[in-house]
């Protein structure tokens, strides 16, 4: 076999493998004897069929298989010789296919980059320090209470906070626009549904009451027609509702998983929840940070199409996923997620993943089997039988492996902090989840 290997641009590669004819003939040769024991064709004692009919009947579909094998088998055998890390599947171009001649093609694909890692040692992390406060856990209690509670109707001017029934039309210069009407529409006061102007402009309106608002609709609302665009908003309130809290008592605790113990219990097992969810705030404040200055780092790394490529689709994928994942086979994912939408975050995750990569041999590491049963308890810890979730984890290698590779890459979060300098900001429980959030 020879092999000889070109680089075209950056990281990709071609490579040029020319296999003896001698390979390709003697394994199809071999195939049709074996093949010959068991066709029947009329005329023909079984097994007796002549290798010259066998080649004329069944030579050319079994030298097609043949040299789609021993492509591949011989581009594996290239990379390992040539010492090539391939990223993604090469294209493969036959220049040489004739029956008697050399088998001769040309394979293109990207290689992985050689990953120099640039150390960070100093850099400034700015760690969020908070607690959960009486107060915090009060406002958590009263979100529940509300989320169980019901609307009731009340005689009186709208708040903010309460749910309206209203009929309304929008229109631009007196012509009504799509998607600017509705009738007996619920609207809670204060969400921030609407276009900036209209949840204020109903505040202070009864039940029955009719009023037109002069608005304009956002320079960058989503519709290109609707950008800037000065409308009205005729309005009817049909009702106004009321938030009623559901009442804090065994009903209430048993929704959130609080069987017994009362108030008391149900007070500690949120403030705990609370304390958890702040823990994992902080620690994603700091870790993002980390990543941060490891990417600009290694802003010149450069990295395969063929990766950004496949985590572009994964990410596609999961945003799908998350808005129900409905629309059938036949919906284009493509056209409706375009690669655009992803391309910037692709190329950084996958940035970040080879720099972890390399960072990881380059300092050692290695998954602490405590750290990993801490991470799986703590999540463990969160459902009804615990014993359960843990040992769902640990039957199912998927998840196990996806725990640990957190549980590594946060063990080097840990090692790059000792050379870093953090600095502590004082903050609310609030701001710290916040900050967690606007980031995620």
């Amino acid at each position: 076999m020879q092999v000889s290997i070109e680089t075209t641009s950056g990281l990709e590669r071609r490579l040029t493998v020319g296999v003896p004819a001698e390979r390709i003939e003697t394994e199809v040769d071999s195939r049709l004897q074996k093949a010959a024991g068991n066709v029947r064709l009329p005329g023909f004692r079984p097994g007796k069929v002549p290798m010259k009919v066998m080649r004329q009947r069944f030579g050319a579909g079994v030298r097609q298989e043949v040299l789609g094998e021993v492509m591949s088998q011989t581009f594996q055998e290239a990379i390992v010789q040539e010492k090539l890390r391939p990223a993604g599947q090469p294209s493969i171009e036959p220049r040489s296919l004739e029956a008697g001649k050399d088998l001769e093609y040309v394979a293109t694909f990207e290689v992985f980059p050689e990953v120099e890692v640039v150390e960070i040692k100093g850099i400034e992390v700015e760690k969020p320090v908070a607690e959960v406060s009486d107060a915090d856990v009060d406002n958590i209690i009263e979100v529940f209470r509300k989320q169980q509670g019901t609307w009731q109707a009340v005689d009186r001017e709208a708040r903010e906070g309460d749910r309206v029934n209203l009929n309304y039309v929008g229109t631009r210069d007196g012509e009504a626009f799509e998607g600017g009407s509705a009738e007996n529409s619920n609207l809670e006061l204060g969400s921030g549904r609407m276009i900036p102007g209209f949840e204020d402009g109903i505040v202070g309106m009864k039940a029955g009451e009719q009023k037109t608002l002069q608005l304009s609709f956002p320079e960058d609302y989503h519709k290109e027609e609707l950008k800037g665009a000065a409308v009205e908003f005729a309005i009817t309130l049909n009702a106004v509702e009321e938030m009623v809290p559901a009442a804090l008592d065994e009903e209430l605790f048993a929704k959130y998983g609080v069987e017994e113990g009362g108030l008391e219990t149900f007070r500690k097992e949120v403030q705990q929840n609370m304390a958890r969810e702040l823990k994992n705030a902080v620690q994603g404040k700091v870790k993002q940070q980390v990543m941060d200055a490891l990417v600009a780092a290694h802003e010149s790394l450069e990295v395969p199409r063929a990766l950004i490529a496949r985590e572009i689709d994964a990410m596609r994928q999961q945003m799908f996923q998350q808005f129900g994942g409905a629309g059938g086979q036949d919906l284009d994912l493509k056209s409706l997620l375009p690669d655009d939408m992803f391309r910037d975050n692709a190329e950084r995750r996958v940035k970040l993943g080879l720099v972890l990569a390399e960072l990881v041999g380059k300092l050692e590491l290695k998954t602490d089997p405590a750290k990993v049963r801490e991470a799986i308890e703590e999540m463990a810890s969160t459902y009804q039988d615990p014993d359960e979730v843990i040992n769902y984890y640990y039957s199912n290698q998927d998840q196990l492996s996806a725990i640990e590779s957190r549980v590594l890459e946060d063990q080097m979060v840990e090692k790059l902090l000792e050379s870093a300098n953090i600095v502590e900001k004082q903050c609310s429980y609030q701001e710290a989840i916040g900050q967690a959030q606007a980031e995620g």
